[in-house]
């Protein structure tokens, strides 16, 4: 037997995880792509991102937002409060937290209302408040909090009318790519094609009892 047909929606899918999971997704259906390089999205910028979804027709059966940045414009993650800079912090808001939820916040026409769908937004266990023992990537780690509460309301919000939708964060583990290229010497890594795979049998995986929760790549709950 094959994998059961899926639309997708694949947010940042010109990034390295981005790309493996639409390339991943294709082999299991339609695959709608959007990205920075290939359409000009800009998901800092509500114009841009309204109207990129607004041009999509019909809805999805997964959608995934896979777009982020650990280093902007070449600024390392601080390693103390004393490194910490208002306009790097800004940068990181802007584009981990305040992106995803303008998409969010227009992709409710895409979201199926009769039957069962999931909303899968890339997020990272340094965001974990309850899983910091190292201190560190203030920045970083306050825009991926701020990015799961608004994950956390937005799972609230659209079971009200979807009631068979499911929004989770996910952590993807640390892959191979020009995000993580300078810090893989301290932790594992895995290619993007399977961080990918593991991803998606994450959210294939999920029920609407799991909507609003935070996993991570294993399909292990991670503390908020």
């Amino acid at each position: 037997m094959g994998m059961e047909q899926k639309r997708s929606l694949i947010i940042g899918a010109s990034g390295g995880i981005g790309m493996a999971l639409a390339d991943a997704s294709a082999l299991r259906g339609e695959v709608v792509r959007l990205s920075r390089s290939g359409d000009g999205l800009d998901i800092t910028d509500e114009v841009s991102v309204a109207s990129a979804l607004g041009a999509i027709e019909g809805d999805f059966d997964r959608i995934i937002v896979a777009t982020g940045g650990l280093s902007i414009n070449g600024s390392a993650p601080e390693k103390s409060l004393s490194a910490i800079d208002p306009a790097v912090m800004e940068a990181q808001f802007r584009l981990n937290a305040l992106g995803p939820a303008l998409v969010l916040k227009h992709l409710a026409p895409l979201i199926p209302r009769k039957r069962a769908s999931v909303v899968g937004v890339l997020s990272a266990r340094v965001g974990s408040i309850g899983d910091n023992n190292l201190g560190g990537w203030i920045s970083y780690r306050c825009a991926k909090a701020a990015l799961n509460q608004i994950l956390r309301t937005a799972a609230i919000e659209y079971g009200r009318s979807r009631k068979l939708a499911i929004c989770a964060a996910i952590h993807p583990g640390t892959v191979e790519t020009a995000l993580t290229k300078a810090y893989l010497s301290r932790h594992d890594a895995v290619p993007p094609i399977e961080a990918a795979e593991n991803i998606l049998r994450v959210l294939d995986g999920l029920t609407p009892d799991n909507s609003g929760q935070f996993f991570d790549w294993a399909g292990k709950p991670v503390p908020w």
